[in-house]
């Protein structure tokens, strides 16, 4: 589901940090919004924060920006504290959902109205416009005006704009999602390919789990104001260390049970509903977990489908096809176990021909495709 970086696949890059937060909180109005958070961003990074509305995410990038201040704790940019510096003056530039363009002014005169403010020759005032146009291919479309392009331009004009200042960090608040399903995919790749160019520091606000996965290096999952888990896409997404991370990066099946008995291979799962499962534990921390009461997590396409009861009983559950979704490349059904358990299972549309719902099936997964969480 997830794509690997370059950067992931060779974790060298520079460890000089553009970005740090410690210890951050702000409150609004006696409500914390943020809490205590801590986070180090790479020099070259794409780094994306991730949760649900209200999680603190926005909140956490407007700090960064000077939008907001901290109530507690320290913002630093390059090393530099940034708590007493307002957000004119702090070498960041914010991309917004809304694009925030004027549209009295044509394209040119967007993207060099913060050139202007800071008073620069008007020669040097063209040559970055144009450079910082060329960048988002949009050299031709200069004297235009905003109501005149697609909303893809319209971002790619605040882009335009965040970079022709030159920013050590762009920062990106929910860039594409005012973009219909198919631009955004588009600007996906663009935004991507932009980074890679430019080698800048990029931080997305995002709550698409599958856009976080597709651009980040890094990914921080936010959840009422606290950071549940920071790591790569792959680890993320294959290796979530609690229930709220492995639900809410993409899907997930689980099953809340008590450790019946354990070796040096698997655990044995017992669930509420008395399936026994099967465990492959991932690390020496997954075969020495103290508390009994764990939760079991199955992703949806790691489930096999079958008419007749497989060879092996590890993990085979019997059940009837409840739903069947034609997704295109994919389908998606729903099976109800005989323990009264829902799976959701995800296969590739590979036969294009679908099974009615409402009849006999048997659902299975490896143990080695089983992540133990602990309640």
């Amino acid at each position: 589901m997830s794509q690997i970086s370059a950067k992931e696949q060779h974790p060298d890059i520079s460890t000089e940090l553009d970005v740090e937060l410690r210890k951050v909180f702000k409150v609004f109005d006696g409500e914390t919004a943020v809490r205590g958070v801590d986070l180090n961003i790479r020099r070259g990074e794409f780094f994306s924060i991730l949760g649900p509305s209200g999680c603190g995410k926005t909140t956490t990038l407007r700090l960064v920006a000077g939008f907001e201040m901290p109530s507690a704790g320290e913002v630093l940019i390059q090393g530099q504290s940034m708590n007493q510096i307002p957000a004119h003056r702090r070498p960041v530039n914010t991309v917004f959902q809304s694009y925030a363009l004027f549209n009295h002014l044509r394209v040119s005169e967007n993207v060099a109205f913060g050139l202007r403010l800071k008073k620069l020759k008007a020669s040097e005032i063209e040559e970055r416009v144009k450079k910082a146009l060329k960048q988002v291919k949009l050299e031709g479309l200069a004297n235009r005006f905003p109501a005149q392009l697609s909303g893809g331009q319209q971002q790619r004009v605040a882009l335009a704009r965040a970079l022709v200042n030159r920013p050590a960090v762009v920062l990106l608040d929910e860039p594409l999602g005012a973009l219909d399903l198919k631009l955004r995919k588009e600007m996906q790749v663009e935004l991507s390919n932009l980074h890679q160019d430019l080698g800048l520091t990029f931080i997305l606000v995002t709550h698409d789990q599958e856009e976080a996965l597709s651009l980040s290096d890094r990914i921080a999952v936010m959840r009422a104001g606290k950071i549940e888990q920071i790591g790569t896409p792959t680890e993320i997404y294959e290796r979530p260390r609690t229930t709220f991370v492995a639900d809410f990066i993409g899907d997930t099946n689980l099953f809340k049970g008590r450790i019946e008995s354990v070796d040096t291979s698997s655990l044995e799962v017992v669930t509420t509903n008395n399936l026994k499962i099967v465990v492959q534990p991932k690390s020496p921390k997954d075969a020495s977990i103290n508390s009994h009461e764990i939760v079991v997590s199955v992703r949806p396409e790691k489930i096999r489908l079958s008419l007749t009861p497989p060879d092996s009983n590890i993990n085979c559950f019997e059940g009837r096809l409840q739903h069947v979704m034609y997704m295109g490349t994919h389908v998606h059904y729903v099976v109800e176990l005989l323990s009264g358990d829902r799976l959701t299972v995800m296969l590739p549309n590979v036969t294009n021909k679908l099974p009615d719902s409402n009849i006999p099936v048997y659902a299975r997964w490896a143990a080695s495709d089983c992540l133990v969480l602990e309640e």
